[in-house]
């Protein structure tokens, strides 16, 4: 039992009493549903029931229901160029915190048709129509298990692999060519954080002293620092109200890659980047610039 002093002013005790039970409230909370806080896959209504086609975007395809090592079946999509696939770069699609991979087949789109690029997309454990729960540890295994079958696959083995992540999508990207490193030929990061820890006091001020409870980390600003060969290019929104702008400057930074390229798009939030004038003039850019691409003088689109 908990006992105050007797010289202690009654409404100080109630200050006292009720900020510590705020505080032992909020602790409890954090910790025991922080995956459900950091991985919200049922938002938006239907996104663990109705997952977008490809083919709905004039996409060729095949949904593919991939079986990790701990036991969980996961969905993703692979969209293959029609003619000269192999030939192609393949891009890796990891998508942000919510939604699923269907919600972001616009921006598939314009990789596949514009750039000429293979596209393979993956629902992470508990989103979409993929089993299981998300967690760190969890998606980690799936964003293995998404590569090892890329690298199986006769079409696509041999082509040059290249990373797309936004937010969350971009700490995945960031944790799995830091472990992959050889497989990869670039990385596109789109307004990812240093690590959860240090994002939560942004969009949870209240719950700044409570970050050390935080079981899933990312810690991006480490793995980053691993990746040594891999070209990566930054794109951040300077008006992102979620991630800080200030983690992106601080991930290039402590980027140890010899070809990195930061972009800031003045206008940006966090959620509308992809929308801001010149966002796939820079991606087509930084991809000729790394001989990714062979199509000079080409226009890319806006979506």
């Amino acid at each position: 039992m908990f006992f105050l002093p007797d010289y202690i002013p009654t409404y100080l005790q109630f200050l006292m009493t009720s900020t510590g039970l705020f505080v032992l409230v909020s602790a409890s909370l954090l910790y025991v549903f922080q995956c459900e806080l950091v991985y919200p896959a049922k938002f938006p209504e239907g996104s663990r029931h109705i997952v977008a086609k490809p083919s709905d975007f004039g996409m060729e395809y095949t949904e593919e229901i991939l079986s990790t090592k701990d036991g969980i079946n996961i969905r993703v999509y692979i969209c293959k160029l029609p003619q000269d696939a192999a030939n192609r770069p393949t891009i890796l699609f990891f998508h942000a915190n919510a939604g699923n991979m269907g919600h972001r087949l616009p921006i598939a789109q314009i990789f596949y048709t514009q750039f000429k690029c293979n596209v393979c997309l993956i629902s992470y454990r508990g989103y979409g129509l993929s089993e299981g729960r998300p967690s760190e540890k969890g998606i980690r295994i799936d964003a293995q298990t998404f590569l090892d079958y890329i690298l199986q696959d006769d079409d696509l083995k041999n082509t040059k692999l290249i990373t797309y992540g936004q937010s969350l999508g971009g700490a995945i990207s960031i944790d799995l060519v830091s472990r992959n490193e050889d497989k990869f030929s670039a990385m596109i990061l789109e307004n990812t954080f240093l690590s959860i820890p240090k994002v939560i006091p942004y969009i949870m001020p209240q719950l700044k002293y409570l970050s050390f409870l935080c079981h899933q980390v990312w810690p991006s600003e480490t793995s980053i620092q691993q990746i040594v060969h891999t070209p990566i290019l930054f794109l951040s929104g300077a008006r992102d109200e979620i991630v800080p702008p200030s983690h992106m400057v601080d991930l290039f930074e402590l980027s140890q890659s010899r070809n990195k390229d930061f972009k800031l798009f003045d206008n940006g939030l966090h959620n509308d980047t992809t929308f801001q004038d010149g966002y796939f003039e820079a991606i087509g850019e930084f991809l000729k610039k790394e001989n990714l691409l062979d199509d000079e003088g080409k226009e890319w689109v806006r979506i």
